[in-house]
């Protein structure tokens, strides 16, 4: 199968990333190579980009679509390791760093990846396929007060427990291994009326099964932390989320890393002497355009958040 994914947003993402064309970027999410392309229209061939994908699928066709390009470096691994990705490149500082958080198009079409509640496949969902730990792994070897938890919590669900003990219930008498098989748990876990309204029924759980397996959320506090700290003075770091959940990591993040200091509000000097690492471009997230979401449906929960590195002395 091709691996396609529509870049969302990619004008803005670059406009927010303030390109030099001598400088190193860092496409956190590589995917299918669309937003390293426009990169690297910006870039001469003095500047570099480093890809980073965890899935060698996306690895493979960014190098095929990017071929044209010599100032490219690729790396299989999690962009939770940025710090250690780019210390063993030996690089020091980079002036950008974008990352997509959303599934590619490829993964959730793909139905063999098991990221779809519309087609058949066995229950998986990993990004990276040389992880052992799968959707399947959750659904039968959760409790119901586990799986209650990831489905809340994660899925924003407001039947949660209803699902999670439907889905310790039928596993009881046989395991469950195919996505169709948890859909049909979910359908019947809520009631009639709720699932004539808003998205598809398995939506939420589908995409809490998927955050839980790739440990998604638990990464971007770190992840935010130490891509600002690999940031040179006047570097961006722009970020794409698709749920509230990650929105909301990374709006308090960048909060906290542009006013860290911890004095009460009425102390008239800082006496903590934490100083900002970073200014907020977006005060409020950019997102897609009308005609973007026509084009593209899956980019209507996008959005956009920007911040930029300032100096510390």
């Amino acid at each position: 199968m091709e691996f396609k994914h529509i870049s969302i947003m990619a004008e803005e993402c670059i406009e927010g990333l303030n390109i030099k064309e001598d400088g190193v970027y860092v496409d956190c999410t590589l995917g299918g190579g669309g937003h390293s392309s426009y990169i690297l229209q910006k870039l001469s061939p003095k500047g570099r980009l480093i890809g980073i994908d965890q899935d060698i699928d996306a690895i493979n066709a960014a190098k095929a679509r990017l071929s044209q390009y010599e100032n490219v470096t690729y790396v299989n691994d999690n962009f939770r390791n940025i710090k250690s990705i780019l210390n063993n490149l030996g690089i020091e500082k980079v002036d950008g760093i974008l990352a997509d958080l959303g599934v590619s198009s490829y993964q959730l079409d793909n139905a063999e990846r098991g990221f779809s509640y519309m087609n058949d496949a066995p229950l998986d969902m990993r990004m990276n396929r040389e992880q052992k730990f799968s959707a399947y792994d959750v659904v039968n070897g959760y409790s119901a007060d586990q799986l209650e938890k990831i489905i809340k919590n994660y899925g924003e669900e407001k039947f949660a427990r209803r699902i999670a003990q439907f889905i310790v219930d039928r596993r009881a008498n046989k395991k469950i291994e195919s996505t169709l098989e948890l859909v049909e748990i979910i359908k019947a876990a809520i009631p009639a009326k709720a699932r004539r309204e808003g998205p598809h029924p398995a939506k939420r759980t589908f995409q809490a099964i998927r955050i839980e397996v790739n440990g998604e959320l638990e990464i971007l506090n770190k992840f935010v932390e130490d891509g600002v700290d690999c940031l040179a003075e006047g570097g961006r770091m722009a970020i794409i989320t698709f749920h509230s959940l990650e929105d909301r990591i990374i709006k308090v993040k960048f909060r906290e890393l542009a006013n860290p200091c911890t004095c009460p509000p009425d102390f008239p000097i800082c006496q903590c002497g934490k100083k900002p690492l970073v200014k907020v471009i977006t005060r409020k997230p950019i997102e897609p355009t009308e005609e973007e979401v026509e084009r593209n449906p899956r980019s209507r929960s996008a959005k956009l958040r920007i911040t930029e590195r300032i100096s510390t002395r």
